[in-house]
Formats: structure tokens, sequence, C-alpha cells
């Protein structure tokens, strides 16, 4: 998983501050409303709702937008249609991708997803053609200065982690999604600086990526993230920690 917390913690850092806020938003409102919508209101029954909530109060979004939005998924105030879809693609070299989406039109989204692929370097696959390499998981990603590992390992394993794994300055604790929950609690009990918390599609297999390869991906990653329909994007990429710094401050 070389590199994936490493662009995940610096994309989020850079959502939390980009002024395109409304965008941002739209996205994390569109989450929550399905959330809603599937699992019901309750953040305590529903661990999906519980992580759309978090991640918009990282955001910094208002309270009140949280509260309406749950209201238009539970039925309680009118609201937009969303339907879910996911994408398989390759990008540069064959890397794997999954993209997220939720949609109010779909022959809309496929074909601005397919531009943006077929403009940086990927192309549509066929259904079942890379969602076998993923597994989903529960991830959550600390501050690795200064921890120590078999003290974490101890404390998160304790409450339902499956694997503590250390990537340069950081550490990622993986679990089943059912238990992600009880891993967060535990990680901040301990005191530990958490950078993110997800439920995650994590890739089976690996394809190394350097210099203009990983350039070329991560442009199309960016272009992909930044399209307004696109909930999430999940690659298989293995690239260098410091390549991914030195292009994020590009």
């Amino acid at each position: 998983m070389s590199g994936h917390s490493k662009w995940s913690t610096i994309k989020r850092k850079k959502a939390a501050q980009d002024a395109k806020k409304g965008k941002i938003f739209s996205k994390l409102i569109r989450e929550i409303t399905i959330a809603s919508k599937l699992g019901g209101g309750d953040e305590e029954s529903n661990p999906r709702l519980r992580m759309a909530v978090q991640s918009a109060k990282e955001a910094n979004m208002p309270k009140e937008n949280i509260e309406r939005a749950i209201k238009r998924g539970t039925g309680e105030l009118p609201g937009v249609e969303y339907e879910e879809l996911t994408l398989e693609a390759y990008g540069p070299c064959g890397v794997a991708i999954l993209i997220d989406a939720l949609t109010d039109n779909r022959n809309r989204t496929v074909g601005e997803i397919r531009y943006i692929l077929d403009k940086f370097g990927g192309r549509l696959a066929e259904s079942g053609s890379t969602i076998w390499n993923f597994e989903r998981k529960g991830l959550v990603v600390v501050e690795g200065e200064g921890v120590d590992i078999d003290e974490l390992l101890d404390t998160v394993i304790e409450a339902g982690a499956d694997d503590v794994l250390r990537e340069n300055d950081l550490i990622e604790i993986y679990s089943n999604v059912e238990v992600l929950n009880d891993v967060i609690e535990a990680v901040d009990r301990g005191g530990y600086s958490r950078k993110l918390a997800e439920i995650s599609m994590v890739p089976k297999t690996t394809v190394r990526l350097e210099g203009k390869d990983a350039e070329k991906l991560l442009n199309l990653l960016n272009n992909l993230e930044d399209q307004d329909d696109v909930q999430k994007v999940w690659t298989n990429f293995d690239i260098p920690d410091e390549i991914i710094t030195a292009l994020a401050e590009a």
C-alpha cells in the first residue's frame, strides 16, 4: 500500500483548506444523504452515516447542513434521488482503478468520467475487470513519529483490528468494517494523532510507479476526484511517499 495513506492524507488536508468549499460540501452532503437513505438516520446504528458525518465535521460543514442532508435521506425533507455507481477502469501502466460515484444522471456521469479517463491516459474497463483485486476494509492512519508500535498494536488489536503496518512517518491500522468505529475510539482514547479514518478498498496486489508514470497517474486521479459526482477513487498503485509529497507540493 506504499503511498496510499500519504496521498489520502494530503488530499484530505487540502480538502479541508480548499477554497472550493461548495464542491467539497456537495460531495459530503450526497454521501450523508445516501447513507441515511440506505441505513437510516441514526449514526450509532449506521456505520456509513457515522463516517460521513465525521468527514463533514472535519471539513467544518455547518451542523444544520448535516442535519438537512440526513433528513433528505430519511425522507423527512424533499431532495434529489441519487444512484450509487461503481465504475472500473485502468490507468497508466495497467494500474487498476475503482471509481465510486453518486449521481442523479447516470449517462452524464459515465460520459464525463470516460472523457477524463481518455484525456489523461486511462480507459473504462468491463465490470469485474478490476474489483476482484480489492478488499473492503476499515482503515485508520495515525502519525507514526514517537509511537511505540507494540503499544499501539496492543491497543487496536484489543479493539478488533486485524493488522498494523508502518509506512515511513505514518502507521496504517486495518480492520473489518464492522469494528472500525471501535478501532477509531481506541486510537482516540490512546491519544494518538489520527490523520485518516475511512472505509477503504484495499488492493491485494500493486503496481510500482515512479517518475513520469507516477506523475501521469496522480494527475489522472486528481481530475477524476475533481469530477462533481465522484465520491472516491481507489487504485492499486505503489508510489514512494517522497514522490507523492514532491508531486503534491509542485
